[in-house]
């Protein structure tokens, strides 16, 4: 008599113990051999935006995951060949505005400016993103374009929006080559409902 006949003929307490033990040995299996993934929908093509998708990406292929994003309005501008990046605090209460340089009584501090004198200061966008640039490098932090270098050669899928591109006039001569692909929302739904994880930026 086979194995399996013996576990069939035996009492239905054997079957049970059986049977939970060859279900939890397949999800192990499954699950040891199961890749993760995840995909990043990206909509902002702000300096301070631009660094949470291309870090959570850069990650997530580092740890062995499959990771796709999707770059759509403004976000678009991050796949450019030529970065523009800015950052702005109009409107972003939240970020702080500190002295990367400077006499040690104010380098670090944080300095309280009303929006009101944002918006009437010339050039206070640029002095922001200076500031910002310049604490990043002071700190270590990598340049965005080092950040997709390190998503494409992690082989992070990086997926263009055509709906934008149209919208928008954009040339595919404006971006970089390692594109993946131009598709629309329709096309790259089903790849994210099929993720392990999806995130919005």
């Amino acid at each position: 008599m086979s194995n399996t006949a013996q576990i069939l003929a035996s009492p239905e307490s054997d079957w049970d113990a059986w049977f939970d033990r060859r279900f939890d040995e397949k999800m192990a299996e499954r699950q040891a051999a199961h890749v993760p993934s995840m995909t990043i929908i990206a909509t902002k093509g702000t300096l301070d935006m631009a660094y949470p998708p291309f870090i959570l990406a850069s990650t997530a292929a580092a740890l062995g995951w499959e990771v796709s994003i999707f770059f759509t309005f403004y976000g678009l501008s991050l796949l450019k060949k030529e970065l523009d990046l800015k950052v702005t605090p109009l409107g972003n209460p939240a970020m702080p505005m500190k002295m990367p340089e400077g006499p040690g009584w104010i380098r670090g501090k944080e300095i309280p400016v009303p929006t009101s004198l944002m918006s009437l200061v010339p050039g206070f966008q640029g002095m922001a993103t200076s500031m910002m640039r310049k604490t990043m490098d002071n700190k270590g932090i990598a340049r965005i374009e080092e950040l997709r270098a390190a998503c494409i050669e992690a082989e992070v899928k990086l997926v263009a929006c055509q709906m934008t591109v149209d919208l928008f006039d954009y040339a595919k001569e404006q971006f970089i080559d390692e594109v993946h692909e131009w598709v629309g929302a329709a096309s790259f739904l089903p790849r994210a409902m099929k993720a392990d994880v999806n995130l919005f930026v």
